[in-house]
């Protein structure tokens, strides 16, 4: 038997988490099976979940080893370049980055 910890999101700030029991040889798919987590969200195959161990994207018939940590991750909403193009954008560049706090009577940008 190995011990494994199952972990997911549904929603923004929160997080659920369940240790679980497996046999020796089990899979993500079988660990997910077993406490009745879906991969898919809402039943449809578009919105399904992504899944990985430790943070590093895996497949869900990769075999599981004692001590790992499976999550499940929801898809993200916006892009996070774009998120942070957007909020420069709106900040402007005086605001933002390097340039937020200059030293008095100085050029701009140092």
């Amino acid at each position: 038997m190995i011990s494994v910890v199952l972990a997911r999101s549904p929603q923004p700030r929160m997080v659920e988490e369940l240790p679980l029991q497996l046999p020796d040889g089990a899979t993500i798919a079988e660990a997910l099976a077993m406490v009745g987590w879906a991969l898919s969200v809402d039943g449809s195959e578009d919105s399904m979940w992504t899944c990985g161990v430790w943070g590093r994207q895996a497949n869900p018939d990769t075999p599981l080893r004692a001590g790992d940590r499976v999550e499940l991750y929801r898809s993200l909403r916006v892009d996070p370049k774009v998120a942070r193009r957007e909020r420069f954008v709106g900040q402007g560049s005086r605001n933002a980055g390097l340039f937020a706090q200059r030293r008095p009577n100085s050029k701009a940008g140092y």
